[in-house]
């Protein structure tokens, strides 16, 4: 065996392990959820009175946990590969697909509209 060959194996291994070390966990999604329900939010509709803009704001601060606890964690399942992680999560008649990989996220399906029907189900 050559030694660029056992150099491309062992970066190729390096890799791998690097990606399973960063998966990202259930924990570390219902933060990435919860980032994104709060930029829905803050991209509200500017026809909304800014005094309803605000308290719907303040509402989501203070119960945005409770919201990731008691909605989106029981309707996600996480499949892991070890390499990356799927997490599927079903809230009010949509499906949300996005991939975890390397500590990121990459959503595939329903994201923005599932973020804003939480955001109106929460209020």
């Amino acid at each position: 065996m050559s030694l660029v060959r056992l150099a491309i194996i062992v970066l190729t291994l390096a890799s791998a392990v690097g990606l399973a070390l960063s998966n990202p966990t259930m924990d570390d999604y219902l933060q990435f959820v919860e980032r994104e329900l709060g930029r829905a939010i803050d991209r509200m509709d500017q026809q909304t009175p800014s005094r309803e803009q605000q308290l719907i704001r303040d509402v989501f601060r203070s119960q945005s946990k409770k919201l990731m606890s008691g909605v989106v964690r029981p309707a996600t399942v996480r499949r892991n590969w070890g390499l990356v992680s799927q997490y599927e999560t079903r809230v009010a008649d949509t499906k949300v697909v996005v991939l975890g990989i390397g500590g990121r996220f990459i959503p595939i399906k329903g994201l923005e509209e599932t973020t804003l029907r939480i955001g109106r189900m929460a209020f």
